[in-house]
């Protein structure tokens, strides 16, 4: 079991950096749309929020499937 969790932490670590490059590219089209008197900040917001839901609905069944079984074999 550690040996899957320095894994995944590893994974996790690894690809974290990856996750902010897209920031600056958002926020600089929702400055220049603010200063021209459109909201785009709201719909950007919500497509930010939509694209995160698959990503940790996946995770969280890995992380129960995981669970379950380990709880299985525990028995």
């Amino acid at each position: 079991m550690k040996k899957h969790l320095a894994i995944i932490i590893i994974f996790v670590f690894t690809f974290a950096e990856n996750t902010f490059a897209q920031c600056a590219m958002c926020k600089a089209a929702v400055e220049s749309n603010n200063a021209s008197g459109e909201n785009v900040a709201k719909g950007l917001n919500d497509g930010i929020t939509l694209m995160m839901i698959i990503p940790y609905a996946l995770i969280g069944l890995v992380g129960y499937f995981l669970y379950k079984r380990m709880v299985k074999n525990n028995s």
